[in-house]
């Protein structure tokens, strides 16, 4: 019925330059604009083997009470720690046992943390 070649997920930001600039400069990621539509904000972030997530601006935005982005990293740790090198701090949550730096550790180990805006994004290590 879908076709999930080219299903694809999407959030929304008050303000796509800011996010941009969060997504790509300061975690790194690889963002571009989505052709055709650069006028209007929306950009991609690239996670490699033709997948993507569509950013798009939405003025009167408030941020998901989930998470909407999950980065797989080798080691949570070192990415904390580098997220904190870059002004990114870790949420805490009740009910999770959380260590000094923020991470959950099992299997997943986890991390989240905020963009600018409030969308909760996380840090993955898989066991």
């Amino acid at each position: 019925m879908f076709d999930t070649t080219r299903a694809f997920a999407s959030f929304a930001v008050p303000d796509a330059a800011r996010a941009r600039a969060f997504y790509g400069d300061t975690l790194g990621l690889a963002v571009g604009p989505v052709e055709g539509m650069e006028d209007e904000g929306l950009f991609d972030i690239d996670l490699g083997e033709g997948r993507a997530v569509l950013v798009y601006p939405k003025p009167d935005h408030e941020p998901a009470v989930f998470t909407v982005l999950n980065l797989v990293v080798d080691d949570a740790e070192a990415a904390v720690d580098e997220l904190a090198r870059r002004g990114v701090r870790t949420l805490r949550y009740d009910g999770f046992d959380q260590d000094a730096k923020g991470i959950v550790h099992g299997s997943p180990t986890v991390a989240w943390f905020a963009d600018p805006f409030g969308n909760v994004c996380s840090v993955i290590q898989e066991a």
